[in-house]
């Protein structure tokens, strides 16, 4: 039987942890994808305050599913070094905090070219990425985004290709693909054998409004359907955006209303939910 682990960007809830806590622990949900907490982001906290945030975590029996972090989301041609110290950083934070997972990105492209001439540079930098996390447990999940090399299901599956699958992995998230004008059951088709983990909005075609799932064209039932018959077992990490359609503050009602559509769907499944 398959198993739906629920986690979720609480930073929707709430920006301070407490009140993220509040709410995941109020819907039974025991993970959270940390991107960011007490009004900065994660990978911007030192050491010290990480574990802070770890014994506030440990005494509200909430665990990490990933670190929601921004690597890679800077421009193809920005300087490197500094962005490679911060995901060295991020390595360190998802140590301390038990996670084995690290979400990444794989680079803007220049407005107005095409991101198949910046592959080799794209494969070069998560080559070192990938060099860097060799004989820990980390492994690097590849989120496709709009305007990143990685914004298609084709760019997606050749740079998980040409990384060691035994340390990268991907994230499927249908809303992004749905606004990058893709048809995401072609790409849940290109990438499921490289899907260890979904995040879970849903958008428009047309306008590319972030809505509940099953209210859009990600065809996002049928997609967990298929991965309900897959056998798959890993985290389902509520990604709402119902305030702006990206990165906002909605509120625990906002976030309860992605909740509460993502479990309409998979109460019907064969699945066991935890």
């Amino acid at each position: 039987m398959s198993k739906f682990i629920i986690s979720g960007f609480a930073d929707e809830i709430a920006k301070d942890l407490h009140t993220q806590i509040a709410t995941l622990r109020k819907l039974g949900i025991g993970f959270v994808e940390m991107r960011n907490v007490n009004g900065k982001q994660l990978v911007e906290h030192d050491l010290d305050e990480v574990k802070e945030i770890k014994k506030v975590l440990d005494d509200n029996g909430i665990k990490l599913s990933a670190v929601g972090s921004p690597i890679g989301k800077i421009g193809i041609k920005d300087d490197f070094t500094p962005h490679f110290d911060k995901f060295k950083h991020t390595v360190e934070i998802a140590q301390l905090l038990q996670t084995k997972y690290i979400r990444m990105f794989s680079f803007f492209i220049p407005r107005g070219e095409e991101a198949d001439w910046y592959e080799d540079e794209v494969i070069n930098r998560w080559s070192k990425f990938v060099n860097y996390i060799k004989g820990t447990d980390i492994v690097l999940l590849h989120e496709n985004e709009k305007d990143i090399y990685g914004d298609v299901p084709e760019r997606c599956k050749n740079l998980l290709d040409k990384m060691n699958f035994n340390y990268v992995k991907g994230i499927f998230d249908p809303a992004n693909f749905v606004q990058c004008k893709v048809d995401t059951l072609k790409a849940f088709n290109i990438l499921k054998d490289k899907i260890v983990y979904m995040h879970i909005k849903d958008a428009i075609f047309e306008t590319g409004k972030v809505v509940p799932s099953g209210e859009g064209d990600g065809h996002v039932a049928e997609i967990l359907k298929m991965l309900a018959d897959s056998g798959f077992e890993g985290f389902l990490s509520l990604e709402p955006h119902l305030e702006t359609g990206d990165i906002a503050v909605g509120g625990a009602e906002k976030f309860e209303i992605a909740y509460n559509a993502l479990m309409s769907i998979i109460n019907s499944l064969d699945v066991e939910i935890l």
